[in-house]
């Protein structure tokens, strides 16, 4: 994702067209392609702010996100069970086909990581630094 125009510029952009210019009159002389100064002015005269949208999906949307609480009942009966394993469950259970890669990244996004002890056992931890469960 590209980042936004700076609020000074919107905010320019926005006078520019209040004083009677065009947008497209305004893009030129502020060097910018018309399409911004179209957009903000649609979004100021729409919301009354230059602030630009928020970007992204927001938290907890995406296919994992209805089954967290699922998900993380499983790590936690069965703290050393493979991200296959836990596919297999989602698929037998819930009928969510998902890889196993997505539930790794998951798990770490909800504060998961995977420790291994001197004698090489593994476990899945909540992180104590994130303050996660």
């Amino acid at each position: 994702m590209g980042k936004p125009t700076s609020n000074d510029l919107r905010e320019r952009m926005v006078r520019g067209v209040e004083s009677g210019q065009s947008r497209r009159a305004v893009a030129a002389r502020l060097q910018v392609a018309p399409s911004p100064a179209v957009r903000v002015v649609n979004r100021y005269t729409a919301t009354g702010s230059v602030e630009p949208a928020k970007q992204g999906r927001p938290p907890g949307s995406g296919k994992l996100g209805p089954h967290r609480d699922f998900l993380i009942a499983q790590v936690e009966r069965k703290a050393d069970i493979t991200m296959p394993e836990l596919a297999a469950v989602l698929q037998a259970e819930r009928d969510l086909e998902v890889d196993p890669s997505n539930l790794s990244k998951f798990l770490i996004a909800q504060g998961y990581s995977y420790k291994k002890n001197p004698s090489g056992q593994g476990a899945r931890t909540p992180r104590c630094q994130t303050g996660a469960r």
